[in-house]
């Protein structure tokens, strides 16, 4: 049989940096110390194509997810990325003409969350892994990373001081007021969505769970699918005694990473951005910034 992939392009020679299959949806176990966690994830597979070559091999790519990914059914993964990574080294064995892989993967993901004790429930985040795998001099060299993101909430602080000062004009016998000064005044909201990754060497591990710590800690205030009537007022006055711009919640993110993990190398990469969906706008505000976690350590809290 004719090996048409093998053949000579047509259009010209020219090397192609990713080509593979996106969207492949597979059940995958994981197995962390203290649980084990069972995820539908989506995976994207790619390796780069040599200018000789009209085309890659995409079925040894789909037959790589079903062998390695399956087998986490009877042998769980230690970890999302570090499942990337074992199928990123597996691409460049089959793919002989390739000489660099990528995977990425996302995963719905449950953590008990909850405004009280007694309020809790299983709360949605997604999780994010990926890998790259490189030849270099005949041995394959290899980056991961792990990502997570959380859905909360942001207050407008531009919008709360305006509203004080109309208050102010309006109600003139509050105007002198202390307490008018440190109130939590209204403003308007956004549903916020921000991500954080870590970029890591492949020895290294990080627990998405403390991933979503910082997240949440950098928004106005985490969200929740049970509120009862009285929830609701406290988590509305949460947020608006903590109101923030984008710009708050991407500086706030990138300085908790330092802190969190401080006990990793300076020379790990930090992903972050944020996305609020304006209520009162027709458009959406969106901040991201990358950074070394060592230029992170350095940051001051103001």
């Amino acid at each position: 049989m004719v090996d048409v992939h093998a053949m000579a392009p047509v259009g010209g020679r020219l090397a192609l940096g990713k080509v593979g299959i996106t969207g492949i949806r597979k059940p995958l176990t994981i197995l962390r110390p203290e649980r084990m966690l069972p995820l539908t994830a989506t995976f994207q597979v790619f390796v780069d194509l040599p200018a000789s070559r009209k085309g890659s091999d995409l079925s040894r790519n789909a037959q790589i997810l079903a062998e390695i990914v399956d087998e986490t059914a009877m042998r769980p993964s230690p970890s999302l990325e570090d499942i990337c990574v074992t199928i990123a080294r597996e691409l460049l064995v089959r793919h002989t003409y390739a000489s660099e892989a990528e995977v990425s993967v996302e995963a719905e993901y449950f953590l008990s969350r909850g405004i009280r004790p007694e309020r809790k429930s299983l709360e949605n985040f997604l999780l994010m892994a990926s890998a790259w795998a490189r030849r270099d001099n005949g041995d394959v060299k290899v980056r991961k990373a792990i990502g997570a993101e959380a859905v909360g909430m942001t207050a407008c602080p531009c919008a709360m001081e305006t509203c004080r000062e109309a208050l102010r004009q309006e109600f003139t016998d509050l105007a002198s007021s202390p307490s008018l000064e440190s109130m939590p005044i209204i403003t308007h909201n956004q549903r916020n969505r921000t991500r954080l990754t870590l970029v890591l060497p492949e020895r290294l591990e990080v627990e998405a769970d403390q991933i979503l710590d910082v997240i949440e800690a950098s928004q106005s205030s985490p969200t929740y699918a049970i509120l009862k009537r009285g929830d609701e007022g406290q988590l509305v006055l949460n947020a608006h005694r903590n109101p923030k711009f984008v710009e708050d919640v991407i500086r706030s993110v990138l300085y908790l990473t330092g802190r969190k993990f401080a006990h990793l190398p300076d020379d790990v990469e930090v992903r972050a951005e944020t996305q609020s969906e304006e209520s009162i706008h027709k458009y959406d505000v969106r901040a991201e910034h990358t950074a070394t976690l060592g230029e992170l350590k350095r940051l001051s809290p103001n």
